[in-house]
C-alpha cells in the first residue's frame, strides 16, 4: 500500500493524539473540515484516541472516509442516533451550558449499554462478603483482572466493548489499585487456572508496572496461564521493539514462561493492514523468541472487515507470522452497535467462505462467536429439516461448565444480529433453556 504522504523514518517516540489534535491531523493528512468537524462533535460522547503509527503507517487517507482503519478509529456519522447527534450539535453550536452538554453526554452514553452481557451485574467476584474491584470472573477457570494504571490504549477501536473504561466516569469503570486482592482472591480459588490481564490494554503501562501486577501472580500455583489481552501489535507494535523498556517487557514474558507458565499474548488484529508493517513483523517475532504464544482474535464487524476475503487474507497473515488464529466474534451490542452490526447469516457464510479456504493450521479459529451473558455461543451454522430451519449453536464457555460443548437450536431469522433476536428450538434440553432463555426472545408462533 503506498499513502498520498511521503513516509519519513518511522516515528518511534509515542504521542497520543485526540480531539485537541484534530486541526494539526487535519491539516497533515488533508482530513476535509467537514469529517474533523463531525469527529469532534462525536467525541464528545465516544472516546478518540490515535498516534502517529496509526495515522502514518496503517490508514490510507486517499479512501478516507470509507477507508477500514479510518473507521476503525475515527468516529463518525452514523455511529450515533440522528437526533442525538442534531442534539450534540445544538448544545455544542449555540452556547449552550457545559452543565447542559454533560448531562446531555451522559444521557447518550446511558442509551448505549455500556457493559453489556451482565458484567456489572454478573460478573463482580466477592472476597469476605466485599466486592472485588478491579476484577470479573465469570467462567470457573478464568478471571478478569483491570489493572488501574493500563485503563486506556495506545489508540481507541470505535467499535470497541470496553468503551465505558475510557470516557472518564468512575462508575462505569473496572479498575484495580493493586494485585494485593487478586492474589487473595486467587489463593481462595484453586479452581482458577487463567489469569486474563485486560483492559483498557496492560501494554500502555511501563514494564516496571506490568512487572508489579504480574510478578505476585507467579507465587500462586494454581495459576498455570497467564493471558495478556492487548492492542499494541496492531497500534503501537513499538513497545516490543524501540520503546526504552521494549527488552524488559520481553525479559519479563521470559521470567513468566521460566517460571513453567503457559504466557498467551491476546492479539486484536481487525484488518489485514495491521500486519503489514516490517515493526509489527519484528514485534511479534521477538514475542515468539521468550516462548510465548501470540493467538488473535476480533470481531466482526460492518466498514471494516465484513468480507470473507479480508478474513482469508487476515488469518493467512497471522499464520505466517507464527501465531494462532483464535476467535472471530460477533460485535457486540454495546456503543455504536447498529452502525456496525453483521446479521448472523452474513456472519456465518463470511466465516465459512474464509475457513475453508485456510490451510489446516489455521483451523484453529472459531467463530462466529457471541459472547453473552449466560456464555460464549458460536453459530455453527444453518441447517434445515421438516420443523424448519435453524440456527445451529454450540456453548463453547459458560458460566455453568456443565453446559460447555452442548449444542442447541434457535429459530432462523435473517435480520437476527446477536442472541437476544433468537428463540430456542422448542425442543432446546431444559438446562441449556434454563440458562440461555431469560437472554432470547419470547415465543413467537407467528414468525417461524
Amino acid at each position: 500500500m503506498t499513502l498520498t504522504i511521503a513516509r519519513s523514518a518511522e516515528t518511534t517516540r509515542f504521542r497520543a493524539q485526540g480531539p485537541r489534535q484534530l486541526d494539526e491531523i487535519a491539516g497533515r493528512y488533508g482530513l476535509p473540515a467537514r469529517l474533523r468537524d463531525e469527529v469532534r462533535l462525536l467525541s464528545h460522547v465516544m472516546p478518540f484516541r490515535v498516534n502517529d503509527y496509526v495515522l502514518a503507517e496503517l490508514i490510507d487517507w486517499r479512501r478516507v472516509p470509507e477507508d477500514p482503519m479510518f473507521q476503525l478509529v475515527f468516529p463518525q456519522h452514523g455511529m450515533l442516533a440522528d437526533h442525538d447527534e442534531r442534539r450534540l450539535a445544538a448544545l455544542t453550536s449555540d452556547g449552550g451550558s457545559r452543565l447542559e452538554l454533560k448531562a446531555e453526554v451522559r444521557r447518550i452514553r446511558a442509551t448505549l449499554n455500556p457493559h453489556p452481557s451482565g458484567q456489572m451485574e454478573f460478573n463482580v467476584p466477592s472476597l469476605d462478603g466485599a466486592e472485588v474491584p478491579g476484577m470479573q470472573h465469570k467462567y470457573r477457570e478464568t478471571v478478569l483482572y483491570f489493572p488501574g494504571q493500563g485503563q486506556t490504549c495506545h489508540a481507541y477501536c470505535t467499535y470497541c466493548f470496553r468503551w465505558a473504561q475510557f470516557v472518564g466516569d468512575a462508575d462505569l469503570r473496572f479498575a484495580a489499585p493493586g494485585p494485593e486482592r487478586l492474589v487473595a482472591y486467587l489463593r481462595r480459588h484453586p479452581e482458577v487456572t487463567d489469569v486474563l490481564v485486560t483492559g483498557g490494554d496492560p501494554m500502555v503501562m511501563s514494564t516496571e508496572r506490568l512487572r508489579g501486577h504480574l510478578e505476585p501472580v507467579l507465587a500462586v500455583d494454581s495459576v498455570s496461564t497467564i493471558r495478556i489481552g492487548t492492542k499494541s501489535l496492531a497500534y503501537w507494535p513499538h513497545r516490543f521493539v524501540h520503546d526504552a523498556d521494549a527488552d524488559e517487557a520481553l525479559r519479563l514474558f521470559e521470567r513468566i514462561v521460566a517460571s513453567g507458565r503457559h504466557l498467551a499474548v491476546m492479539a486484536h488484529f481487525s484488518h489485514p493492514r495491521e500486519l503489514e508493517t516490517r515493526v509489527v513483523r519484528e514485534a511479534m517475532a521477538r514475542i515468539r523468541a521468550t516462548g510465548a504464544m501470540i493467538y488473535c482474535q476480533a470481531p466482526l464487524i460492518a466498514h471494516v472487515n465484513d468480507e470473507a476475503d479480508t478474513w482469508h487474507r487476515l488469518w493467512s497473515a497471522q499464520l505466517a507470522a507464527g501465531a494462532v488464529p483464535y476467535y472471530l466474534f460477533v460485535e457486540r451490542d454495546t456503543g455504536p452497535y447498529d452502525y456496525f452490526k453483521v446479521s448472523l447469516p452474513a456472519a456465518v457464510d463470511i466465516f465459512q467462505d474464509a475457513w475453508r479456504r485456510l490451510p489446516g493450521l489455521a483451523r484453529t479459529v472459531r467463530g462466529p462467536v457471541m459472547s453473552t451473558t449466560p456464555g460464549k455461543v458460536v453459530v455453527d451454522g444453518v441447517t434445515d429439516d421438516s420443523r424448519g430451519r435453524f440456527f445451529q449453536l454450540r456453548m463453547l464457555q459458560a458460566r455453568e461448565p456443565s453446559l460447555v460443548g452442548r449444542p442447541f437450536r434457535a429459530y432462523y431469522r435473517a435480520d437476527a444480529s446477536w442472541l437476544t433476536d433468537l428463540e430456542l428450538d422448542t425442543e432446546t434440553p431444559a438446562d441449556i433453556d434454563a440458562a440461555v432463555s431469560g437472554f432470547t426472545r419470547r415465543p413467537q408462533k407467528e414468525s417461524r
